[in-house]
């Protein structure tokens, strides 16, 4: 099995065109076309992590972080990004990170937080707009059906729990083959008639190339007649955060509680308590300061984040509670949740958590 194949099952889960701008998931070091050893899953590419994938024989490192962030100009071991970088290179160990785009699907990080609290009825917080396509095809009746499986077999007709949506009328179609065409139906030279099936269906952006693909693939005509056009609808499987609600209201107290046994934690930053039961609960994995006024907005009675700025506590308002649980922390379940995703469809390849606790915070409580 080659890395590039444990990728692509990644990658289908969590497109790379998914990412932050300013971000830099994807293959860091390493090559797709190398055979792959096996995988050790983590939050951090730090050089514990990269010994512990030689001493255990992986040959790919899949983080959450990217190890590189920004430019390094150079490449000299000073700093544990540098030394994470000459060790994998050495040992020809491969890194790849899944950050943003893991973050932004419905089902990434977000939703195992949301798991972790028995949250129900989840929906992303702040859905992104300007994320799906509209293709428009034509095809001769009798192979509209063809036509149609294909394109949603490439990935299109998804809308939220459905699969394999279209609309589809009926009308004629005219075409006249030139002189050097080889039509599928009709004569070259001679207008000709055709019953032909109008088909629409969406797709997200990043899967345009492969829909187009499966649709040329499938289409019987020659010369395949399609529109694309972008849709300002946002996707609601798409975007940051998650919003679901407790199976009771519970008091803000009874929450916190929930929160340390849920995540492990010694200490919780929040808001002042406002004194109202906690039902309908937002979160967000990492720093998720910025869905702050999403949350409100949503009617959190509390949400759940890390890295939240002193200044930042004042933007709740009295409105919910805000509750910093720790970076780390907030993620811990995406090493599970890579691992799931590797496993799902390579169920007897070597998959491992690493061992080694990449948070770099400690809490004295003495």
């Amino acid at each position: 099995m080659k890395i590039h194949d444990i990728l692509t099952g990644l990658e289908r889960f969590a497109a790379p065109e998914l990412q932050e701008d300013y971000d830099n998931a994807g293959l860091i070091t390493g090559d797709r076309n190398w055979i792959c050893t096996g995988v050790l899953c983590t939050l951090d590419a730090t050089p514990e992590v990269i010994a512990e994938a030689k001493e255990r024989g992986c040959n790919l490192v899949v983080a959450h972080h990217p190890i590189v962030f920004r430019g390094l100009k150079r490449i000299n071991g000073k700093n544990y990004i540098e030394k994470a970088l000459i060790a994998a290179i050495k040992a020809d160990i491969a890194i790849y990170a899944c950050h943003t785009n893991l973050d932004n699907v419905a089902m990434g990080v977000n939703r195992r937080m949301a798991d972790a609290l028995q949250l129900g009825g989840t929906r992303v917080l702040a859905p992104k707009g300007r994320m799906l396509r509209r293709l428009i095809t034509f095809a001769p009746n009798d192979q509209a059906e063809t036509v149609r499986n294909a394109v949603f077999a490439a990935g299109a007709g998804h809308i939220g729990n459905y699969s394999e949506c279209s609309f589809n009328t009926e009308g004629t179609g005219t075409f006249k083959a030139e002189e050097g065409a080889d039509p599928y139906v009709g004569a070259v030279g001679q207008q000709h008639q055709e019953r032909e099936t109008k088909i629409e269906i969406i797709f997200p952006f990043y899967l345009e190339d492969q829909v187009v693909k499966a649709l040329i693939e499938a289409h019987p005509y020659e010369e395949v007649a399609y529109d694309i056009f972008a849709m300002e609808n946002v996707h609601f499987g798409i975007g940051a955060g998650l919003i679901g609600t407790l199976p009771e209201p519970e008091p803000e107290e009874v929450f916190l509680r929930r929160l340390k046994e849920a995540f492990g934690l010694t200490v919780v930053r929040h808001t002042p308590l406002r004194g109202r039961p906690v039902q309908r609960v937002a979160v967000c994995g990492g720093a998720g300061s910025f869905l702050i006024g999403n949350a409100l907005r949503a009617g959190a009675d509390a949400f759940v984040t890390a890295d939240v700025k002193y200044h930042e506590f004042f933007d709740a308002e009295g409105g919910m509670v805000l509750a910093d649980i720790g970076h780390w922390e907030s993620e811990q379940f995406t090493i599970d949740l890579l691992r799931d995703l590797i496993l799902r469809k390579f169920p007897t390849f070597a998959v491992l958590k690493t061992s080694v606790v990449t948070n770099p915070l400690r809490y004295f409580m003495g």
